[in-house]
């Protein structure tokens, strides 16, 4: 079954990154798409472009569009990327959700099945 892991940041300065990026960091995230890759679960996954690059579109009742540009977050978490995950179950799911270096420090892991649409 196919789930994805959404990665949140749980805290963003105010140039739209996440804090805390160091060199462990970095290797640690290193360490986790290697594991994701080498136990053959990983379907696909990105890294999303720091908050700066954001834009938001709505679109009214009246069909009018709005288009919003800059980093305003509702929220103190961000997404900063995912992983689409292919394992038996929710419980495995969650074990890989644990592993990532996103759930550390403030930020978190959301996991949710990927809707089969029958194609």
């Amino acid at each position: 079954m196919k789930y994805v892991l959404l990665i949140n940041a749980g805290s963003v300065g105010e140039d739209g990154q996440a804090d805390g990026c160091d060199a462990q960091a970095v290797e640690d995230w290193i360490a986790f798409d290697k594991a994701v890759r080498d136990a053959g679960v990983m379907v696909s996954g990105e890294s999303l472009a720091d908050l700066v690059t954001a834009t938001t579109v709505r679109v009214a009742e009246d069909g009018r569009r709005s288009v919003v540009d800059g980093p305003f977050a509702e929220t103190r978490e961000v997404l900063g990327g995912f992983y689409v995950i292919d394992v038996p179950d929710l419980d495995a799911a969650l074990d890989w959700a644990a592993r990532c270096p996103g759930a550390r420090g403030g930020g978190s892991v959301v996991v949710r099945p990927v809707a089969d649409m029958g194609a």
